[in-house]
């Protein structure tokens, strides 16, 4: 007997809404789940959203944001760990409760510990942002101290380079933004 895998929705996550130890994220339709992030990953986080914030609030061109929950469609709702918008972009990807509904420019993803927990980052994720429309990914890996950066070439996210402690991080979705990786961790 073959049986249909079940398909998850946005609505579904509700059943799980009482659940504070777990973060629940759908990607077409799968069901990933896994246990609140590590006081080192939330750490690295708050770097990179300083960072970004910092060069935002001294140019006044976006926003930077901590696990902002982006729901592409009722079958992808995911909770990218940072993400930097244009300000000109962000006014058409909220909806009206504040919740994003489409692609920021920027996605960053600090690698939590394990097998699976890297391939949701490295491949299932980067396929998602990349058909979304994410112009830049960065996976930032604290135990390797490395970065790994995505950029959009034609219609896809395609890796341009892999960063380590001393090199300086740059993009040409953020002018004059640059930092060195060892800041991020």
């Amino acid at each position: 007997m073959q049986t249909t895998p079940v398909r998850w929705t946005t609505a579904d996550l509700e059943l799980f809404a009482s659940d504070r130890r777990n973060r629940y994220e759908i990607i077409d339709g799968e069901l990933f789940v896994t246990k609140s992030p590590s006081w080192d990953h939330q750490s690295s986080c708050g770097n990179i959203v300083t960072v970004l914030k910092i060069w935002s609030d001294e140019t006044d061109l976006g926003e930077a944001a901590i696990a902002p929950g982006i729901i592409f469609s009722d079958s992808d709702n995911v909770i990218p760990d940072v993400v930097w918008a244009s300000h000109e972009r962000l006014k058409h990807l909220l909806d009206e409760a504040g919740h994003l509904t489409g692609a920021p420019e920027l996605v960053i993803e600090v690698l939590s510990p394990g097998e699976k927990n890297e391939k949701r980052d490295k491949e299932t994720k980067l396929k998602l942002y990349s058909v979304q429309g994410v112009q830049e990914y960065w996976i930032c890996d604290s135990v390797q101290n490395k970065v790994e950066v995505y950029r959009r070439e034609q219609a896809a996210l395609k890796l341009a380079a892999t960063l380590f402690n001393q090199d300086e991080l740059t993009s040409p979705l953020l002018p004059g933004f640059n930092c060195l990786v060892s800041k991020l961790f």
